[in-house]
């Protein structure tokens, strides 16, 4: 018996996703339920304007956002399924989590320190496994934890994250991000901050209102309450257990040398009470990782990094207007290694009198032609005998760069 082909809606994003409610909006985004039509899978899709963001600022941390959902896979972290664009918007297409914000549940009543306990065991989870990826939330509060059907926590926005390339000279980051009440009292010191011990300290915050149903830090007065978190002026109520009590206070040590680190907190007892399965935050079959591990000076790329290279989802016209000279350029596959591909370039630069400056590890740009030519020429490794080579105009004129590169350069690389 043939195979029916499921109703696809004409109105259906894409010819795949029929949107749905509204789920909450923002000054930037909106977020609606939508239904996958092929599979009626049911997913969130966070709608961006790209007209609200004329501030560059704003794009970047879009670009960020995506750079770091691609990086991360774990059971407590919303999925990032696909990036979508038209000339106007941009369409996260994620998980949709059912239950809803973390937040509308404590706002009913404080939980018990045993539920508490199970929120807090799958925030650290995801928490400890961001900070091995590299990545720093930096705003983490109840409305950005979310609870699925089987009452498992997803952490979820990343738009306020960073990044480990962020990190100065001084070992530290000097971004001023967060929420009031959620923010580390060295954030507001404002001589920089590890975002591993911030984010430990906002945990710590989240489980003092998960048990106690109300703020640590809390003053109608902004400056008043600035005050308290600088000095650690909370108290914890009676109810708590001591365990409980202690650990919140090595969660809110207002001295980020001091404060306990994730790995000591695994290994608290108030945490460990009642068993819990080990934590692991590195996970040792991640293809990305293992070629990392065999060739780190090579940039490797995961399952969404080649979707999103394919046309139609290249990341990188996202952002830019119709006039973008970087529009014209080619992506393909080829089976020399990085090495040899920037070695050949290299060759052909000094053989047209071209400059050539390295921008990445196996990143080149060149220049020449009386400034008629810049180009910009990436290797990215698939697999370890596939490599994708991405080439890129990056200004200068249309006519010499095809000339350049497809009469010339291009018979040279492509196999």
């Amino acid at each position: 018996m043939p195979e029916i082909e499921p109703h696809v809606p004409n109105n259906a994003l894409f010819g795949k996703y029929d949107l749905g409610r509204l789920l909450g909006c923002g000054a930037f985004a909106k977020v609606y339920h939508a239904r996958n039509v092929r599979t009626g899978q049911s997913v969130a899709i966070k709608v961006i304007n790209k007209k609200k963001l004329s501030n560059s600022s704003l794009a970047s941390n879009i670009k960020r956002e995506i750079s770091i959902m691609r990086r991360l896979n774990h059971p407590n972290i919303v999925k990032l399924y696909e990036v979508l664009a038209t000339k106007t918007k941009i369409y996260f297409v994620m998980e949709f989590v059912k239950g809803g914000e973390l937040f509308a549940k404590v706002a009913k009543g404080r939980f018990t320190e045993d539920l508490s306990r199970k929120y807090f065991q799958q925030l650290i989870s995801a928490v400890g496994y961001c900070h091995s990826r590299g990545v720093f939330h930096r705003d983490l509060k109840p409305e950005n934890l979310l609870v699925d059907e089987n009452g498992n926590l997803k952490v979820s926005d990343f738009g306020l994250s960073a990044l480990t390339e962020q990190i100065r000279p001084d070992g530290l980051l000097h971004t001023l991000c967060g929420t009031p009440a959620y923010v580390a009292p060295e954030i507001l010191s404002k001589k920089g901050y590890d975002g591993a011990k911030v984010d430990v300290w906002s945990c710590g915050v989240i489980l003092f209102v998960l048990t106690a149903g109300y703020l640590p830090f809390n003053d109608p007065n902004l400056m008043a309450m600035y005050k308290k978190i600088y000095t650690g002026d909370f108290r914890c109520p009676k109810w708590m257990s001591n365990d409980l009590k202690r650990f919140l206070t090595r969660l809110l040590d207002t001295n980020p040398e001091t404060r306990i680190t994730v790995d000591q907190i695994i290994n608290d007892p108030w945490f460990k009470k009642g068993g819990i399965k080990e934590l692991k935050f590195h996970d040792d079959d991640d293809d990305e990782i293992k070629l990392d591990k065999e060739n780190p000076q090579v940039k490797s790329l995961n399952a969404f990094d080649i979707i999103s290279f394919s046309s139609g989802l290249d990341l990188s016209g996202l952002f830019d207007g119709p006039d973008n000279s970087r529009g014209i350029g080619e992506r393909f596959v080829s089976t020399e290694m990085p090495e040899k591909v920037i070695e050949t370039v290299e060759e052909f630069a000094k053989v047209e009198k071209l400059r050539l400056k390295r921008t990445k590890e196996w990143g080149v740009e060149l220049e020449g032609q009386n400034g008629n030519l810049n180009a910009g020429i990436e290797v990215y490794l698939l697999t370890e005998k596939l490599v994708m080579v991405d080439v890129r105009r990056c200004g200068g004129d249309a006519v010499c760069f095809n000339n350049v590169w497809r009469e010339k350069l291009r018979p040279r690389l492509v196999n």
